[in-house]
């Protein structure tokens, strides 16, 4: 190519400089002068205006080449940008419907299309219409003119929403059928319909984390039920029973001694549907934060236990922010230990301590209460039969779900439980030691 442009400057000039030389030679007896000068003139003015033509239809082309690719660059930088419109409009929408109506609204309005129709799948995976957008008898248009079939008389632009190799639905646009459609039309569409099957997963993963969390919190009620009220009212069943055998043989002394503990176990009864009901409003509120909400907490579980309880934090505790779920089992961790102090500690005071050290939330719940021997504190009997469930089981494996660890000191005068949780990354070192001279272990 570069070679026959050059050829369109120098065979011109061959031409007119052989011309030239013969007219000074061997057409000189025949072209004296002005003829021969005309006669140059002449052919110079024919050779350069039909090699300029072609010079100038050469670059019209290249002109309107580069004319045509502008174009198609403009069209698809305006797609790009409305489709990221798009995306930023569709993010700030929460409800799965509206996403999926502004997704085929878009999808009509990017593609010019007359109908725009979303069909997702059902559990038997026949395809339903999900979202549509154009005149009011457009959901009709699905079963229509053989819709999507080998007998539309207009074939709808089609793209499959997939999850994987799974197929979602589909999302098409009806238009035109003069109007073929483009690599870019195909591409637009495609980018709608992942978009689509995106807010669909979500939306369906959601749904299912929502349904964990349920199950989740049935769980831990069933468990708490089981461990703490089922048991209570079985030891209370059984003491009526036993009241109402030594009041028939006139055993009053005994009944009364018996009367006396069941009176007790309803008062831990009632203390306990407390602390579930407490336990059902939730953990940490949102924004509160861990400390916050330990206190109030705190300040509702001393009046219904009668115990005093303070929270003590330092700022770095009071300003830490760390994840939701971790903030929720931590504060699981230390109701769970207030609990087991009001059951088995006999204990008049509670501190619960936060501190941050070497980006470990350290937790501590100390009381003066009479202490225990982890070793052989086991898990069941009834009320003011011995040592009942502690919940240390519990308490450890709630830490370990979160990464953490749990230490108990215990004495003849009070017990501490030492919780130790990463909130950023993990030191290589492990979780701080105890130092010295901290709450003693007594």
């Amino acid at each position: 190519m570069t070679r026959l442009r050059w050829l369109t400057i120098v065979l011109p000039v061959i031409f007119i400089g052989g011309f030239e030389l013969l007219s000074d030679t061997l057409l000189d007896p025949y072209l004296p002068f002005p003829l021969d000068t005309i006669v140059v003139v002449v052919i110079v003015f024919v050779v350069a205006t039909a090699f300029s033509t072609l010079a100038f239809r050469q670059i019209d082309r290249l002109d309107e080449a580069l004319r045509a690719r502008n174009a198609e660059l403009e069209a698809r930088s305006a797609s790009a940008r409305a489709l990221y419109e798009v995306s930023v409009a569709i993010a700030a929408i929460a409800d799965l419907d509206e996403i999926l109506r502004a997704i085929v609204d878009n999808a009509r309005r990017l593609l010019a299309g007359e109908v725009a129709l979303l069909r997702v799948a059902d559990a038997d995976g026949e395809l339903r219409l999900r979202a549509w957008s154009g005149p009011p008898d457009a959901p009709e248009i699905a079963s229509l003119d053989g819709f999507g079939g080998k007998a539309a008389t207009r074939p709808p632009l089609e793209a499959p929403l997939l999850r994987g190799d799974e197929a979602l639905g589909t999302l098409a646009v009806v238009r035109d059928p003069t109007r073929p459609p483009t690599d870019d039309d195909r591409s637009t569409l495609a980018s709608l319909a992942s978009q689509a099957s995106i807010a669909i997963e979500a939306d369906r993963l959601q749904l299912e984390l929502r349904d964990l969390a349920v199950r989740g919190e049935r769980e831990r009620i069933a468990r708490e039920l089981h461990d703490g009220l089922a048991q209570v009212l079985g030891y209370v069943n059984t003491k009526s029973q036993a009241v109402d055998e030594l009041l028939s043989a006139g055993r009053l002394a005994e009944a009364r001694s018996q009367l006396a503990e069941l009176s007790a176990a309803a008062r831990s009864l009632y203390v306990d549907v407390r602390e579930a009901i407490l336990g059902l409003r939730g953990s940490v509120a949102s924004g509160g934060g861990l400390t916050a909400a330990l206190r109030v907490y705190a300040r509702r579980f001393a009046e219904a236990s009668k115990l005093a309880v303070r929270v003590e934090a330092t700022d770095n505790a009071i300003r830490l922010t760390i994840d939701p779920a971790i903030e929720d089992e931590v504060f699981r961790i230390v109701r769970e230990a207030l609990t087991n102090v009001r059951k088995h500690a006999a204990a008049q005071r509670v501190v619960v301590r936060l501190d941050v050290t070497e980006a470990w939330l350290v937790v501590e719940v100390e009381d003066d209460g009479r202490g225990f021997d982890p070793a052989v504190a086991t898990t069941t009997s009834a009320p003011g039969d011995g040592p009942q469930r502690l919940g240390l089981a519990t308490i450890r494996e709630r830490a370990a779900g979160v990464g953490g660890r749990v230490d108990w000191r215990s004495g003849p005068a009070g017990t501490t439980v030492r919780l130790t949780v990463p909130v950023e990354a993990e030191p290589e070192t492990g979780p701080p030691a105890e130092a010295a001279g901290s709450a003693s272990a007594r």
